[in-house]
């Protein structure tokens, strides 16, 4: 055989094994790929009073940070209850202050005046009492005389007891219990002040957490009720990715697993992800077996897992593709 022929039949050798192997490759089933779309952590956030919008501060698109103002609302009712709650507290401290404090220096010196005055009332009806009994006994007055008089001294005796009463009252001030009483009424009143406050506070909507602003339905003029969101944020620092896996391919996505992905919409960028979480879906999900006695019934899975680090220009709802 010359080299000629020797050429020919290397070629033709060549040829019939490129043949067989693509024969073979497409003999071999797909590779399986599985779809996935990311998600990412989302906040609604609703007003706790209900209120009219008098001004919406952000935009879809926005960055914010925790804390920031979101909306302004006006509600006359809560501002009413505010300044009724107010009225209140200082009426209720005036109260305490006064139970605490005691009596006036001026009140306490009255008193002190009354309480000397009725003694020396007393001490006055009382000399003029021995006098009409000593005349009494002598028979040079009526018994009548010395009754009245008499009547006259027990009678100024007892103002000056109530006079020396009230002035020590004065002097020592409200009771123990009279104090913590108003005491505890200032107190309840300012608890009701502080949620009025809380109330007025809750008319600027402020958001709990930082993040891209991706939906805004308030509108200013319009009444938005208590516990309806008005505002979405979301953390695009928080990611995931989701995937719908029959239970014959779990074993790839076990939990703590990693795994690379592209994601089209990013140019096929490829980033590593790592398992987190996996649970059986509901049984409309399942993969059912087409003939009787062949296959099983397979159940579908969802499984999240997140990327080793944020990924930049990243949205909700993008692909994600795993071979």
């Amino acid at each position: 055989m010359n080299k000629k022929n020797i050429g020919i039949a290397v070629a033709a050798a060549a040829v019939a094994a490129l043949l067989a192997d693509g024969v073979w490759r497409a003999s071999l089933p797909p590779p399986a790929v599985f779809q996935g779309q990311m998600e990412a952590r989302e906040t609604d956030i609703a007003p706790k009073v209900t209120a009219r919008i008098a001004e919406v501060l952000v935009q879809e698109g926005d960055q914010i940070a925790a804390g920031a103002t979101l909306m302004r609302t006006d509600s006359p009712e809560v501002a009413a209850r505010l300044a009724q709650a107010t009225a209140a507290q200082q009426a209720a401290q005036a109260v305490a202050d006064k139970a605490q404090n005691g009596a006036r220096p001026q009140e306490l010196e009255m008193a002190r005046l009354q309480w000397q005055r009725a003694q020396a009332a007393a001490a006055l009806a009382q000399t003029s009492f021995r006098r009409v009994d000593g005349l009494a006994r002598e028979g040079l007055v009526a018994a009548q005389k010395r009754d009245e008089a008499e009547a006259n001294f027990t009678t100024s005796r007892d103002q000056a007891a109530t006079a020396r009463a009230q002035y020590d009252m004065a002097r020592i001030g409200a009771r123990p219990e009279d104090k913590a009483a108003a005491n505890a009424q200032a107190r309840q009143v300012a608890g009701v002040v502080a949620e009025a406050e809380a109330a007025k506070a809750e008319t600027e909507l402020r958001s709990p957490v930082a993040g891209e602003v991706a939906k805004v339905l308030a509108r200013v003029g319009e009444l938005s009720p208590q516990g309806v969101a008005v505002v979405t944020v979301v953390d695009l620092k928080d990611q995931w990715v989701v995937l719908n896996v029959r239970e014959d391919h779990l074993q790839r996505f076990a939990k703590n697993t990693e795994f690379d992905a592209v994601l089209p919409a990013l140019g096929n960028k490829a980033v590593r992800f790592k398992v987190f979480y996996s649970a059986a879906l509901p049984d409309f999900a399942t993969w059912r077996a087409t003939r009787d006695g062949q296959g099983f019934d397979a159940r579908t899975f969802e499984v999240r897992a997140r990327p080793a680090a944020p990924i930049e220009g990243a949205r909700p709802g993008m692909s994600v593709l795993v071979q």
